[in-house]
This record gives C-alpha cells, structure tokens and sequence, in this order.
C-alpha cells in the first residue's frame, strides 16, 4: 500500500510540474498574439525593459520604460499594481524573461512576455512609436 501511495504520490507532483510549465508557457506570447492580447486588456501595463536609448528609437505604443539593468529597476516596478495584466518585453527576449521572473517572485500575477522581443514585432510589421527629440522640434 505504501508504494501505491509514493507512486500516485510522484505521479501527482509530475503533474503539477507540468501544469506550471504549461502556464509559463502560455504566458510568452508571439508578436501578433501578443498585440491581440494587450489589446484585448484595457488596464494592460506594457512595460520596455531595454535601455532609455533603445526605447527612444521605437517602442510597442503606450510602452513605459524601466530598464532591466538600472539600479532603480526593483523600486520603479514595486510602484506597479500587481494586480494589473503587465506586458513585457525588450530587444530579442533576454532581458525580459529575467525580468518577467523577478516581476512574478515579487508577486505580480497576470505577467506576459513578447517571445522574441521588439525584433519579432518589427517583423510582423505591428505599430511602434518613437520619442522626437526638442531639438528637432526647434
């Protein structure tokens, strides 16, 4: 009886795993799927984590920019509702799956990252802005 137990026992953290992995996994979206999803989420919040000098030459529309790598990266997110859908995403995807990790070990629930960064969104030709410098505009 006791290795039936220990059987179902492992079969059952198995499964668990799995299931967390699979969620994980719903959660890096593709660039399409990923500007479906935001969207489809009025109260999204998509965060950049790429440098000011990235964000400054294209970002995804509404995009706020906390860069992964600045000593402020912790408190800036903390000031976040973690409750609200978060969107993240920087150049080709690195950056924002480390910061989709801390973003979720801190208690953020609802946490979607864009599989390929900005150079997938390019790709798929969806909608960037850009940030005019005031001395263009002189």
């Amino acid at each position: 009886m006791k290795n039936i137990t220990s059987i179902i026992y492992i079969l059952f953290s198995f499964l668990l795993i799995g299931c967390a992995d699979a969620q994980q996994q719903n959660n890096t979206l593709e660039a399409t799927a990923f500007s479906e999803k935001i969207k489809a989420t009025p109260d999204a919040v998509v965060l950049d984590v790429r440098t000011p000098q990235e964000f400054a030459k294209g970002h995804l529309p509404s995009a706020i920019n906390y860069d992964w790598n600045d000593k402020n990266f912790q408190s800036q997110v903390a000031a976040l509702d973690k409750s609200k859908p978060l969107f993240v995403y920087c150049l080709s995807g690195g950056r924002s799956s480390k910061a989709a990790e801390t973003l979720r070990s801190k208690g953020f629930k609802h946490v979607y990252e864009l599989n390929g960064g900005i150079m997938k969104w390019r790709s798929a030709q969806l909608p960037e802005e850009k940030i005019i410098h005031q001395m263009l505009m002189n």
